[in-house]
C-alpha cells in the first residue's frame, strides 16, 4: 500500500465530522449529511467549531475570490459584472457567457484562448439552444477569460496559464498565503484545470471574511470584488445562493464536493464542507449557524430556505423536509 504524504495526511475523515442535517420522509429519517463547520465572530475569532474544521479540504471553486482578487492586483481592469464573472460559477447562460466573452474581446481574445473543458450550460433555456459543448459555457470560463486577461497586461505566455510555475499562479498562491495566513499543504488540480490549494476550513474562513469586510483604505481589491458581488449576485452562483444573497444582503459561495462560504453583513462568516460531497445541505446548514450566531434574522432565513431547499415529494407532494440538525456535540467553542 502506498503511504500517505505527510503534507495531506489530515484530510478531512469521518471521525472529523458530525451531523449537521437530515432529510426526513414520512416520519422517518431517510439521509444524514455529516461534515465539519467553523463559525468566526466578527472580529475574528471562533465562535463554534463543528467537527474538526482544522483538517484539510479543497476548497474548490470557494477559492475564487482570491484568484480574482490576483487578477486585480496583476494590473487587469474589469467591470463590475466581468468582475463577479471572473470569481463564479456560473450556470452558462446567455448573459454569463456574454459577460465572459466580452472580458476576451476587450483584451483581444476569443474562447479559442480558454484552456478550461468545454461543458453544455447548466442553464436549461441555453442547453436547449446549445449544439454542442462550449469552453465559454463552462461554469469557470469568466475566471479563465480574467487569467488570460492578467496574461495579456503583463506579457506572460497564454498557452500556459494553468501551470503551477507560471507567474499568475504563483501570484495567486501569494495571495492565497496572505488572506488565509497559511501556506497550503498541498495542490491539486480543480475541475477546470487551475490548481487547487488544501486549506483547513478555519483558514478559508479567515480568508473569506477578511475579503468580505474589506474598505477602500485596506484593501482596494478586496473592496471592489465585494461590492461588484453584492450589486450582481446574479452572476456569482446558481440561483438559489443569487436569492440569498440578495435576501440577506449576506456574501456566499458554493464549491463542488460540498463546500460553502457565506458572510453576513455584520462580518460573521461561515466555512463548511460536507463530508461525501453533497451540495443540497449547505444553505440551510450555513444560514442556519449564521441564525444561530446572531447575525441572520430567523423568519428571514427561514423565508429564504422554504423557497430555496429541495423539496421531499411523494406524488408530487410534501412528505418531509430537508433540515439543519446537529448530533449531540453542538461544537460551541467556550460552551
Amino acid at each position: 500500500m502506498n503511504s500517505v504524504p505527510s503534507s495531506i495526511a489530515n484530510t478531512l475523515t469521518v471521525s472529523d465530522t458530525q451531523q449537521l442535517a437530515v432529510l426526513e420522509r414520512s416520519g422517518m429519517i431517510e439521509s444524514r449529511h455529516l461534515g465539519a463547520a467553523v463559525v468566526l465572530a466578527p472580529d475574528g475569532s471562533e465562535m463554534r467549531r463543528l467537527g474538526n474544521p482544522d483538517a484539510l479540504i479543497y476548497p474548490r471553486s470557494t477559492l475564487k475570490p482570491m484568484q480574482a482578487i490576483a487578477v486585480l492586483r496583476s494590473g487587469v481592469t474589469l467591470t463590475d459584472e466581468q468582475l463577479v464573472l471572473a470569481s463564479a460559477s456560473h450556470t452558462g447562460s446567455q448573459r454569463h457567457q456574454d459577460v465572459t466573452e466580452s472580458t476576451l474581446r476587450a483584451y483581444g481574445l476569443s474562447a479559442a484562448d480558454l484552456r478550461c473543458p468545454p461543458d453544455w450550460p447548466a442553464d436549461s433555456a441555453a442547453r436547449r439552444a446549445a449544439d454542442a459543448p462550449t469552453r465559454q459555457a463552462m461554469n469557470c470560463s469568466g475566471k479563465h477569460a480574467s487569467f488570460l486577461a492578467a496574461c495579456v497586461v503583463n506579457g506572460w505566455p497564454l498557452e500556459s496559464y494553468l501551470e503551477s510555475e507560471h507567474p499568475l499562479q504563483v501570484r495567486i498562491r501569494e495571495t492565497v498565503v496572505e488572506f488565509t495566513g497559511t501556506e497550503p499543504a498541498h495542490e491539486g488540480t480543480d475541475g477546470c484545470g487551475a490548481p487547487v490549494f488544501a486549506l483547513s476550513l478555519v483558514s478559508l474562513a479567515t480568508a473569506i471574511q477578511r475579503i468580505a469586510t474589506a474598505r477602500v483604505e485596506s484593501d482596494l481589491h478586496a473592496h471592489a470584488l465585494i461590492s461588484a458581488i453584492r450589486a450582481n449576485a446574479w452572476g456569482l452562483d446558481m440561483p438559489q445562493v443569487a436569492e440569498a444573497m440578495n435576501a440577506l444582503g449576506i456574501v456566499a459561495k458554493r464549491g463542488a464536493e460540498g463546500v460553502l462560504i457565506a458572510a453576513a453583513p455584520n462580518g460573521t462568516t461561515v466555512t463548511l464542507k460536507i463530508l461525501d460531497g453533497s451540495i443540497r445541505p449547505l444553505l440551510p446548514v450555513g444560514l442556519s449557524l449564521l441564525v444561530e450566531a446572531g447575525a441572520l434574522d430567523a423568519d428571514a432565513v427561514a423565508a429564504v430556505l422554504e423557497s430555496t431547499t429541495e423539496k421531499v415529494l411523494g406524488r408530487g407532494l410534501p412528505v418531509g423536509a430537508l433540515r439543519f440538525e446537529l448530533s449531540e456535540d453542538s461544537g460551541a467553542v467556550g460552551g
